[in-house]
């Protein structure tokens, strides 16, 4: 075969092989429409008295548009030894086919498979929200070898330790850390914020993220298969697989129903021919009507896509849920208890108050503290050299002689005094009590904690410092508390720290000095009296309290240990993204009633109307086919709420 031909072959197949790719996830639709116009042909047919070729469109029609729910159901029959929708639809067109009513056992098919469809439809639409995120990560990178060339290389090649390349406007291909540049990163995909981040050396990125701004080197921190991004994709997949008890109860549900809606079918096929004197093609045709409209196709569709639908949307809004089940819990909350370090607050200490001498500037004061300061690796000494570097006019200086006391403070000398920073017996309590009138009172009832600092004159000052309250705490809480929610605040701060975060914050009650196993035993207590509680936490030390909870929710900031613990992770610790999920989960339980009634209704009212001899068996397959699109389109809402 010639170059020219085998070229001719492949050019020709591909297109070929492209649509048919195309077509396949909706063969299901394809089939249905199909089925519509056999349907339509062998009623013309019928029209012009060509009987047998009218026959033979709809047989045509029953193959086409039935073969995939009647394989569903006969395999699902098989497996689980049990009758379901699927069979009783099968039964009811051939039981209307016998009788001579192609026409309506011909639209009970077509219906049926359009419902099918459109439920298919949901669930592709629910996974296709996934495949549209593994398709964020590039298949390739640009890795730097040890001498200094690029190769590209497949991500599935990178080692931990790989140096890799990301020019602006690229994908990051695996989780790694800036190894050298500074950028801006849009971490939608992960967080489902789309306001750009900024990052430095040494700040982590993950895969999927897109490289805004300059060229950066990435040092590979996990392998493909376990990145953040990953595990996402893993996390959503398995909670689009585990069904709500909702949904358990509607399938057991189901076994049951089927066989009493059969019995009462066979029953109905001699009884009202002696007792109420219809004849015999009245009551094999009421018998027909009472198996299409009988069955429970809109009760069983009334959860899955609703729940579906739910997940992927709040997959969408950085919101992931590990499963219908604590979706479900979620809109039924009557409490949630609240870790506060990293949840209400920012988890880190800042400077809030600067009291110094007279004879002292305030430029002077936090030059010389921050000076000594930055030379000590305590969390509050790095508060307060940022803040000093913040607000300084002058560049900081290296002090002398600096001594580092663990647990007391520092001492150094700087342009020849020598000063003392940190706790009030470190530098003299008598004098610290006393300075400015024990002006430092006021500040620890707030519960600050209080850095003096002496020099050689006596002491200089005081810097009081706190874990501040996140700026959009208070209005997550008095959102959650228009929800009726009980807020409780679980901490292993002090009293009084404790009590001016909980008032800060509007925060309903707080219990301090809290261990973790005293958490434990809080979130069990308000569990007696409020049934269903949500635990918050970053997903670390909280664990043990996010497992005791109804719903353990964890602020994930990105973290993949946030998706181990927790049954609700909120990929950025944003705190009214707990209304929103509490809300959605709301809106999801309401749909699924809605779905509920409407349904049960329905098959009430076609019941009633067939015994009363007042529905034909066409009305009797848009009403309960009808209701089940119905139910599908108002599950189908939530995707876009």
């Amino acid at each position: 075969m010639s170059a020219n031909t085998k070229a001719l072959r492949t050019a020709t197949v591909e297109p070929n092989e492209n649509i048919i790719q195309k077509l396949l996830p909706h063969t299901e639709l394809i089939a249905a429409v199909l089925c519509g116009i056999l349907i339509f042909t062998g009623w013309m047919l019928s029209k012009n008295s060509l009987e047998t070729a009218s026959v033979i469109s709809y047989v045509l029609a029953f193959i086409i548009g039935g073969f995939a729910k009647a394989k569903e159901g006969i395999e699902e029959t098989i497996e689980n030894k049990e009758l379901n929708v699927e069979m009783l639809m099968i039964f009811a067109a051939i039981g209307s086919a016998i009788i001579g009513y192609w026409t309506e056992g011909a639209i009970l098919i077509f219906i049926f498979a359009v419902s099918g469809a459109l439920e298919t439809y949901t669930m592709n639409k629910s996974h296709k929200e996934i495949s549209a995120l593994m398709e964020l990560q590039p298949e390739e990178a640009v890795r730097i070898t040890a001498t200094g060339r690029e190769e590209v290389v497949h991500v599935s090649e990178l080692e931990i330790g790989d140096h890799i390349l990301v020019k602006a406007g690229e994908r990051i291909p695996s989780d790694g850390k800036i190894f050298r540049g500074q950028t801006n990163i849009d971490e939608a995909a992960i967080t489902g914020e789309s306001i750009p981040v900024s990052k430095k050396e040494n700040d982590e990125v993950f895969a999927g993220t897109v490289n805004l701004r300059g060229t950066i080197t990435i040092e590979i921190t996990k392998l493909n298969e376990d990145t953040l991004f990953q595990k996402i994709i893993q996390l959503v997949q398995s909670a689009q697989s585990e069904k709500s008890p909702s949904q358990l109860f509607i399938e057991r549900f189901e076994g049951t129903y089927v066989k009493v809606v059969l019995s009462v079918v066979a029953v109905m096929m001699f009884l009202p021919h002696y007792l109420l004197g219809w004849s015999w093609t009245e009551t094999f045709y009421r018998a027909m009507i009472l198996l299409v409209v009988a069955s429970p196709c809109a009760l069983v569709a009334s959860i899955m896509p609703a729940t579906l639908s739910a997940i992927s949307n709040g997959a969408r809004h950085g919101i992931l849920f590990k499963g219908g089940v604590h979706l479900e819990n979620l809109g039924h909350l009557k409490a949630i208890a609240f870790d506060k370090t990293g949840t209400l607050t920012k988890g880190k200490p800042e400077v809030t108050d600067i009291i110094h001498r007279p004879d002292l500037t305030k430029e002077e004061f936090i030059f010389n503290i921050g000076s000594i300061e930055s030379y000590s690796t305590h969390p509050l000494a790095q508060a307060i050299t940022k803040y000093a570097k913040q607000n300084g006019k002058a560049e900081l200086k290296k002090p002398e002689n600096m001594e580092d006391i663990s647990g007391w403070g520092v001492q150094a000398v700087l342009s020849g005094v020598q000063w003392k920073i940190g706790k009030a017996d470190f530098v003299g309590r008598d004098e610290a009590e006393a300075f400015l009138n024990g002006a430092y009172r006021q500040l620890a009832a707030e519960g600050k904690t209080i850095v003096f600092a002496r020099d050689d004159k006596g002491i200089a000052g005081l810097v009081a410092l706190k874990d501040v309250v996140r700026d959009e705490t208070v209005a997550a809480i008095e959102s959650l508390k228009k929800e009726g929610i009980h807020t409780v605040m679980l901490t292993g701060d002090s009293q009084k720290t404790a009590q001016a975060i909980a008032s800060e914050s509007h925060i309903d009650e707080y219990v301090a000095e809290c261990l973790p196993e005293t958490k434990v035993n809080e979130v069990k207590k308000l569990k007696e009296r409020f049934e269903t509680v949500a635990m918050v936490g970053d997903g670390i030390n909280d664990a043990p309290a996010l497992a005791s909870a109804s719903v353990g929710i964890a602020m994930g900031e990105g973290t993949d240990v946030a998706l181990e613990t927790a049954d609700i992770v909120l990929m950025k610790n944003d705190l009214p993204k707990i209304a929103e999920a509490i809300h959605l989960s709301k809106k999801m339980n309401t749909i699924i009633k809605q779905n509920i009634i409407f349904s049960i209704s329905v098959i009430m009212l076609l019941i009633a109307s067939n015994f009363l001899q007042i529905l034909d068996l066409p009305f009797g397959v848009i009403g309960h086919e009808g209701s089940t699109i119905l139910v599908i389109l108002n599950s189908l809402r939530l995707l876009k709420s």
